[in-house]
């Protein structure tokens, strides 16, 4: 089993920055994709980044090069920089772990989740 506890999350001004961590407890690997994904009320999962073992990175249309996803395997953490946020980013936003080969933006194709931690982004 993996373990995984989101932090960073808060109140911030649009054009603000914002920093989320994702740490990695239990029977972890460095070969798992790490991934995250946001969620607002009454809507699906929605796929936001994933960062594979050799460090190959994944982002969604609307990033628009303004998230930087890292991980640090050393420390099991994964790391989402969010610059120039916008109203839209408001959401909660999940930290998740895929075991199995591959790459996926799917919320099905991850086995682990974390609890989430609110991001909201005012105008």
């Amino acid at each position: 089993q993996v373990q995984l506890v989101e932090s960073g999350g808060g109140l911030v001004q649009a054009g603000g920055s914002l920093t989320l961590s994702c740490s990695a407890s239990g029977r972890t690997s460095s070969a798992y994709t790490m991934g995250w994904f946001r969620r607002v009320p009454g809507k699906e999962r929605e796929f936001v980044a994933a960062i594979m073992y050799d460090s190959s990175t994944y982002y969604a249309d609307f990033v628009e090069d303004r998230f930087i996803i890292t991980r640090d395997n050393a420390k099991n953490t994964v790391y989402l920089q969010m610059n120039s946020l916008k109203p839209e980013d408001t959401a909660a936003y999940y930290c998740a772990v895929r075991s199995s080969a591959g790459f996926s933006k799917r919320p099905a194709g991850y086995n682990y989740w974390g609890q989430g931690t609110q991001v909201t982004v005012s105008s």
